[in-house]
């Protein structure tokens, strides 16, 4: 099990990794914010609703 906290506005995200779809190739992929950290990429991290509702 592992344990979740609130961050607040100006703590670092810790790292993860997730898959992802990738249109271009139709097919799955990664993403790993360490991996996206260490090649300087900018990263927004979004969330919505799961039933797809307007944001």
């Amino acid at each position: 099990m592992t344990e979740t906290s609130i961050l607040q506005v100006g703590q670092q995200v810790p790292d993860f990794t997730l898959t992802t779809f990738e249109p271009t190739t139709k097919g799955f992929g990664s993403f790993s914010l360490a991996d996206a950290k260490k090649n300087g990429k900018w990263t927004l991290l979004f969330f919505y609703p799961a039933d797809y509702t307007f944001v």
